[in-house]
């Protein structure tokens, strides 16, 4: 990463991380469940999408975490 990249995601991230970060609780969790679902109204299905799959890894490790697995 050049430092010009460096300093474009240094002042990115503090409005982005109100939004994207680790889920340590419901409320945390279903806002993200909301962000993907407003995200993928927007970009559809694309599975090359960077944030999407940000999302994806941050829902599924709460979900690992705290939601119990089915029964089958």
């Amino acid at each position: 990463m050049s430092a010009l990249e460096f300093e474009e995601v240094t002042k990115a991230w503090p409005p982005l991380s109100r939004a994207v970060r680790v889920p340590h609780t419901e409320v945390e969790y279903r806002a993200l469940l909301d962000l993907l679902d407003h995200l993928t109204d927007e970009v559809g299905e694309d599975e090359n999408h960077s944030l999407m799959d940000v999302l994806g890894v941050l829902i599924e490790k709460y979900e690992d975490e705290h939601v119990p697995a089915l029964e089958t």
